[in-house]
């Protein structure tokens, strides 16, 4: 096509067209427009010029401008669209570096092939420019349920209207094995929304947890005022799910709130999500009392919390067991979910004899250890002494008001724990030494003999080797690879070393190596608290 008077102002009602259609601004499209034409215009002069179009904008006349830029001397490359200062002269009276040289030029009448390149130029700048919108309109939606109507079915995946644009619920978004057929109506949430180069950018679920939170907070006007807050959502979509919630209003029941009148709130989200079972659970600050609750309806004998590990411990009647796991462990795996701990069930009977056993190994090291008969090492057990460190140290009063113990024996017992002890210091040292350990180690505070031999085998053996430990290699911890916790073991775990214990140990270690100065220390620990301090306000 040429572009004479005839077709000028079809240009400009072409891009407002368009952009009517795409509920983009027309000046995109008009730009997209001088972009194609530039090029279009560079395949008939030259690669090498740099031409620029310019519509004006009320004519719909497009003037072709040759730019020729001017460039120091070692820049010069390309004689089409640069000069040198000395060529510009030639042009200008006094040329400065970046001073441009514009020359206009014939139109260029567009071939078939020239034509339909500028078309595709056009088409891709009027895509961009919409993405862009869409994005623009949905980014800060996203975390809110929105009402779409299916178009299509592709591969699994839905692709959603939502109004000025599309989403897409992929396969794994959808709950069970829910099917839909193009028009029908959709509620989604909108879990992510990502600025794409090609592809959707507007990412719907209907399984996420917090898309069960967001229907809740449509049917129970107390969370929507703030009265009553879900603290927790666990899901297993379109089976069972359990919510946490806590009010903060003395006179309103956060449960029944949720349930409503005969059931008609919860009721209402159990239809939405077809029929998913709902547990309505009270939140708790105390843990245990909120895992007793998590784990309904199932009855809970004893709770038992190590907070080191993230990790607790639950006892339920024997007849109880199978309830409180569930079908397939789902029970305990929401459980475990809403808590944000890892749950181990056990019946009373299993914890019954783990506690036997427990008792007998305990009572066979006082045997052993202190050359004394069963009868009074259980009675040592039985007071709540585990090991030979507890009877070595503890005040003589307390062995005294075992029956039985007279101060004779007390002393006895101590004396004898205490020399069994300093053996087993003795021989853990000669071993790290047969190991190579470095006296600097041997020497530094807080790690007993047993300790200082568990490090030498892992191959720290001096102290400048400790100092460069990381906590968690000493004290041990849990990492999340893929949602599954993995346990990662502790050199010094065995000895009961808090990942706290180990951080000062290390930063003492490298205090007195010189690594670190403790001024430094002292002033972030200033900045933390500042820090911690504006938080709460």
């Amino acid at each position: 096509m040429a572009i004479t008077s005839a077709n000028q102002l079809e240009l400009l009602q072409t891009a407002e067209a368009v952009a009517r259609e795409k509920l983009i601004d027309p000046e995109l499209v008009v730009q997209a427009m001088e972009d194609s034409l530039a090029r279009a215009a560079k395949s008939r002069y030259g690669a090498d010029m740099d031409i620029r179009v310019h519509i004006d904008r009320k004519t719909g006349r497009a003037q072709f401008t040759r730019v020729r830029t001017v460039v120091e001397d070692e820049e010069f490359e390309n004689h089409h669209a640069q000069l040198t200062v000395e060529q510009a002269r030639q042009y200008m009276a006094d040329p400065q570096i970046g001073d441009e040289l514009k020359d206009d030029v014939p139109p260029v009448e567009l071939g078939r092939i020239a034509a339909q390149s500028a078309k595709q130029v056009i088409l891709q700048k009027v895509r961009e420019a919409e993405r862009d919108r869409q994005y623009d309109e949905f980014k800060d939606r996203a975390g809110t349920i929105i009402n779409g109507t299916v178009k299509r079915e592709e591969y699994g995946n839905i692709i959603v209207d939502i109004g000025r644009g599309e989403g897409i619920l992929r396969r794994n978004e959808k709950i069970g094995r829910e099917s839909y057929r193009p028009n029908d109506r959709i509620r989604c949430f909108i879990k992510d929304v990502r600025r794409e180069a090609r592809g959707p950018q507007v990412f719907l679920s209907r399984t996420a947890p917090d898309f069960m939170a967001a229907l809740f907070k449509m049917e129970v006007p107390e969370i929507y005022d703030g009265i009553i807050e879900i603290k927790a959502v666990a899901r297993d979509p379109g089976s069972r799910a359990k919510i946490a919630v806590i009010s903060y209003d003395g006179s309103i029941d956060p449960v029944g709130a949720c349930v409503g009148m005969r059931g008609s709130r919860v009721q209402a989200v159990v239809n939405e999500l077809q029929g998913e079972k709902i547990d309505i659970i009270p939140w708790n600050e105390d843990q245990a009392t909120f895992l007793v609750n998590a784990l309904q309806p199932a009855e809970v004998s004893k709770v038992v919390i190590d907070e080191d590990a993230a990790r607790i411990e639950v006892v339920v009647p024997d007849e109880q067991l199978s309830l409180a796991i569930g079908r397939r462990g789902q029970n305990v795996r929401l459980a475990s979910q809403l808590t944000g701990l890892d749950i181990d069930i056990m019946t009373e009977s299993d914890e019954s004899a783990r506690r036997q056993a427990e008792f007998t190994e305990r009572t066979n090291l006082f045997m052993e250890a202190l050359d004394i008969d069963e009868m009074m090492a259980q009675l040592l057990v039985a007071e709540g002494f585990t090991n030979l460190e507890e009877v070595a140290y503890v005040e003589i009063d307390e062995l005294l008001a075992i029956d039985g113990f007279d101060e004779d024996t007390a002393t006895e017992l101590q004396a004898r724990a205490r020399d069994k002890i300093e053996a087993a210091n003795q021989a853990a040292l000669d071993n790290a030494r047969a190991l190579g350990v470095e006296q600097s180690l041997i020497d530094f505070e807080g790690l007993t003999p047993q300790m200082i031999e568990a490090l030498a085998k892992d191959g720290v053996k001096s102290l400048e080797d400790f100092a460069t430990c990381a906590d968690w290699e000493l004290a041990g911890g849990w990492t999340t690879v893929d949602g599954q916790r993995t346990k990662d073991d502790g050199i010094l775990e065995p000895f009961e070393m808090s990942l706290e214990e180990a951080q000062t140990l290390i930063m003492t270690a490298r205090i007195q190596l010189g690594w670190v100065d403790p001024a430094d220390l002292e002033s972030e620990e200033v900045e933390e608290e500042i820090a911690e301090g504006e938080e709460e306000a």
